[in-house]
């Protein structure tokens, strides 16, 4: 049996899990399912996108970026 994808999961190569207590707050960035950096900001996201060679256009394109556990705007603990 072959596994197809998930309808409900973004093929967007760069994903940015939810955010880790520290000080400050921080973000993992995986970029094709590998642990590539963390990010505190949407800018360390574009930064480290850009250095693997990925050009991020639209943060909010599900098909780019793929946010788990909050949103672009979500970067600090309740």
């Amino acid at each position: 049996m072959t596994e197809s994808a998930s309808p409900y999961l973004s093929a967007a190569r760069v994903t940015v899990l939810g955010v880790y207590p520290g000080d400050p707050p921080f973000r993992i960035v995986e970029i094709d399912g590998e642990f590539v950096s963390t990010a505190r900001s949407m800018t360390d996201v574009i930064l480290t996108a850009a250095a693997a060679g990925i050009t991020i256009h639209d943060l909010d394109d599900p098909g780019e970026v793929r946010w788990v556990g909050g949103g672009r705007f979500h970067w600090s603990r309740p």
